[in-house]
């Protein structure tokens, strides 16, 4: 980080509003803030020392004062594979946890949709058909007495845990140390959201234990990150030990569940069905059986969109620059040993 005297030039490459570049130049006399979006001049690089950015990128001889870039997403692995990401003296960080509240409600919202049969309902709205067994065919259990089980136990993961808790759900939770069930203080997430102290789940498995705990899960929510580790995480075996009435929700990545084991299981019955926002190949193929199939709810990568999405994402920033200009740890810092 530069000393107490040096002017800092910080480059946004995201669609900011006026005021929003003057939030961030009124940390501090020191800022010089400028916002190029979409198109970044390669003259922009080269004083460069904070990028706030959404995928561009400068190549390190364009940036040799660059030392820290905040990303606009919570996924890092499109970038991972970039030379100026390799730099061992640039900080990386990610927008993870601005996504909290909206994905966890999304979750919920999929949770709630098949808990309540209501694909089915909409079938049966465009067929103008009223079931005569209707008070039997839409009898749910109770769902206080269901169970979900949370894969990734990071902010999203603790507030979907808090929703479903809040409704009665026994909670199960995955995450890859087990030893340490409190929140990651480096992480960031909404004041007033999520399980901070991690007492929430019942048990907490490790990745390995992944099939013992969803066999005990009326639903499955993927929420980890995409690495070398979670690629194909569930897999047809997770898939093989679920509750042949369970729903498996993934809002991850596509790669963390092995699609075509997937596209098997639903139709063979394995399991009772999906809910996905994310898929291998995007957009998902128009041939592929999983946009014909009723036991499964398709969205086009949105969940975790909201019109306040660079709101949160400036709220995030703004804090990370006044920890970077106090010389304190930024949230959010991803390893790039573990890609997260």
């Amino acid at each position: 980080m530069t000393d107490g005297h040096d002017k800092i030039k910080v480059t946004l490459c995201i669609n900011v509003t006026d005021e929003q570049v003057e939030r961030v130049q009124a940390l501090s006399p020191r800022l010089v803030v400028t916002r190029h979006y979409p198109d970044v001049p390669d003259a922009a690089w080269a004083e460069t020392e904070i990028l706030y950015t959404l995928h561009r990128l400068p190549v390190p001889e364009q940036a040799p004062r660059l030392r820290w870039i905040q990303l606009h997403t919570a996924g890092v692995e499109h970038v991972l594979n970039e030379r100026i990401i390799k730099a061992e003296d640039i900080t990386l960080t990610s927008a993870s946890g601005i996504h909290t509240r909206q994905l966890a409600q999304y979750c919920l919202m999929m949770l709630l949709a098949f808990h309540f049969k209501l694909p089915r309902m909409f079938e049966m709205q465009r067929r103008a058909e009223w079931r005569k067994d209707r008070h039997s065919f839409f009898a749910p259990g109770d769902l206080h007495r269901q169970t979900l089980g949370i894969v990734g136990y990071g902010s999203i993961g603790r507030e979907l845990a808090r929703l479903a808790h809040s409704a009665g759900m026994t909670i199960l939770a995955s995450k890859r140390n087990v030893m340490q069930p409190a929140e990651n203080p480096g992480e960031y997430a909404p004041a007033g959201t999520g399980d901070p102290a991690g007492d929430l789940p019942e048990r907490i498995y490790p990745p390995e234990a992944l099939a013992t705990m969803v066999r005990d899960c009326d639903y499955v929510a993927v929420i980890t990150p995409l690495t070398a580790q979670t690629r194909h995480l569930i897999n047809a075996s997770v898939l093989k030990a679920m509750k042949p009435t369970a729903v498996l929700i993934n809002v991850a990545r596509g790669e963390v569940v092995d699609e075509a084991a997937l596209i098997e299981a639903l139709q063979q019955g394995t399991i009772g069905g999906a809910a996905l926002d994310v898929f291998e190949q995007e957009p998902l193929p128009a041939s592929s059986p999983l946009w014909q199939m009723e036991n499964v709810i398709i969205s086009p990568h949105c969940a975790g969109n909201s019109s306040t999405y660079n709101d949160k994402g400036l709220e995030l920033f703004l804090e990370n620059v006044r920890l970077y200009l106090e010389k304190k740890p930024l949230l959010n810092r991803i390893n790039r040993d573990t890609g997260y």
